[in-house]
């Protein structure tokens, strides 16, 4: 029996497992679907903790979400470069925020 899920996996999301020139993601649904899920929770789970840094410690937004992205980027967190870019673009628009720009990825 498959399983319903009525999440709509965002457009941008889906673009961090599609290689140029190809329509379909490199990963299985499913996983493409979890990774979007905890992403997006991250996102959300960063609202709060963002709008205090902003308000209590007078950091500025910029300044926030490059902290969080510092975050999201340590081995331990357990998300991608491309992941944790995500996570804080979301971030930023959740909160209503101008978009942060980060530097390239080290190249291999």
């Amino acid at each position: 029996m498959q399983e319903e899920n009525q999440i709509e996996i965002a457009q941008s999301f889906l673009a961090l497992y599609m290689r140029p020139g190809r329509s379909r993601p490199d990963a299985t649904h499913a996983l493409v679907l979890a990774r979007y899920e905890q992403c997006e929770d991250m996102a959300h789970a960063l609202i709060e903790p963002a709008r205090n840094w902003a308000f209590n410690e007078g950091i500025a937004e910029a300044g926030i979400l490059a902290r969080c992205h510092q975050g999201l980027l340590a081995e331990a967190s357990g998300f991608s470069r491309q992941e944790a870019t995500w996570v804080v673009t979301r971030l930023a628009e959740l909160l209503d925020w101008a978009p942060a720009e980060f530097d390239a990825p080290p190249a291999a």
